[in-house]
């Protein structure tokens, strides 16, 4: 692929993995992306994963034609990026390594000390020229390790982004970016909102044409869309108007609840609700639907004095990954002393700016006249 007269992309595409970072399904793979400037000097931007180290090192030979790589720049040291350090120096030895002081630390205790003899520590600000093109490196703590510096070539006004803007999904299949990359944000980077935020308002002072990220295509057109979608994302923003109903029922009462306010809903005027069975879902999906959409009805049972173990799992997801500025309802069944709306907003009371809906649904066991009432007062209440 070719980005510009002088720089190719040399990454690869895996459809051998299933759960990309051992939790995410990946069905359409992951790409793993890498890059070559060729002017007076030739740099190499990050590696790939282990598994595709030929691969990978063929596609630079290729792109090489025969001369010598300058410096290898390491914006991010994941093992998905940075697995071949070690490899690409065995082969290109005098190439001097280009990262973050952060990121030498983590290469010794990934390779040993001595991995990269010839190196350069940059930071915030720095600049290398290769010729034509100088490249100014800007750092990105937390986005979403401590080590990450994304790259501004100002000649072609290309944005080397690490981590950010990356997305699930292989490039040889087409799909849309919109969901796997919200799926991949809020899943991998979304606790790091404030960081985005503060690498957005660098960016901001930038002209640029092109997005290089990690994971996913090169961006070239519409860029204002990505950037948008990723500021609502990363200040934790509903992105738009819906309900997202997430339940779990073990004799399937409390789906039967879910399922009637979920029609209920529908009947009342909101065009967009989704559900989930918490148990059987894609959990990851149902995170980022979550942070999506500006409603959260949240539907359990009460369980050992707690709740069931798939809806304290899906909370988790939501508070570690800081979930704000929602509104949210609250589903409970017991047989006998129902807890699951109190344990449920304890374990909501760190989120910020949430409001949670004035009426409850409880039900005893089954759906009854009277909860089936309650069902119908909060769909109303959540289509206002």
């Amino acid at each position: 692929m070719t980005i510009s007269k002088d720089i190719r992309y040399v990454g690869v595409n895996d459809h051998q993995v299933d759960l990309f970072e051992g939790q995410y399904v990946v069905p359409n793979g992951m790409s793993y992306n890498s890059y070559v400037i060729l002017d007076e000097k030739v740099a190499v931007f990050d590696t790939v994963d282990r598994n595709f180290t030929e691969p990978w090192l063929e596609n630079v030979r290729s792109v090489l034609d025969g001369r010598q790589p300058d410096y290898l720049i390491i914006q991010h040291m994941e093992p998905d990026h940075s697995a071949n350090i070690a490899n690409f120096l065995k082969v290109y030895p005098d190439t001097t390594v280009v990262s973050s002081a952060k990121a030498f630390t983590m290469m010794g205790n990934f390779f040993g000390g001595d991995c990269a003899p010839n190196r350069l520590v940059v930071g915030e600000g720095s600049t290398l020229s290769l010729g034509r093109h100088t490249l100014t490196f800007v750092t990105a703590p937390m986005v979403h390790w401590p080590e990450v510096i994304v790259t501004y070539d100002a000649l072609d006004k290309v944005l080397f982004s690490a981590d950010g803007f990356g997305k699930f999904g292989a490039l040889d299949v087409q799909e849309d970016w919109d969901d796997e990359a919200r799926r991949y944000y809020i899943g991998i980077v979304g606790k790091y909102g404030p960081q985005v935020q503060a690498l957005l308002k660098k960016a901001a002072g930038l002209e640029i044409s092109t997005i290089c990220p990690l994971h996913g295509p090169v961006l070239t057109e519409n860029l204002g869309h990505y950037l948008n979608l990723y500021n609502l994302w990363s200040s934790y923003q509903p992105e738009e108007k819906g309900v997202v109903v997430a339940y779990t029922s073990v004799y399937g009462n409390t789906k039967a609840a879910a399922e009637l306010l979920a029609e209920t809903l529908k009947d009342s005027g909101c065009s967009k609700v989704t559900v989930y069975d918490l148990a059987r879902c894609d959990m990851a999906q149902a995170v980022a639907d979550a942070f999506r959409y500006d409603k959260l009805v949240l539907a359990t049972t009460t369980y050992n004095a707690d709740i069931f173990p798939f809806m304290k799992e899906f909370i988790h997801h939501l508070t570690e990954r800081n979930f704000q500025n929602r509104t949210v309802a609250l589903v409970e069944n017991g047989t006998w002393v129902p807890t699951a709306a109190k344990v449920m907003a304890k374990m909501l009371e760190c989120s910020k700016n949430l409001t949670f809906c004035e009426t409850s649904v409880k039900i005893l066991s089954a759906l009854s006249e009277e909860s089936r009432a309650q069902i119908a007062a909060l769909a109303k209440e959540l289509c206002e």
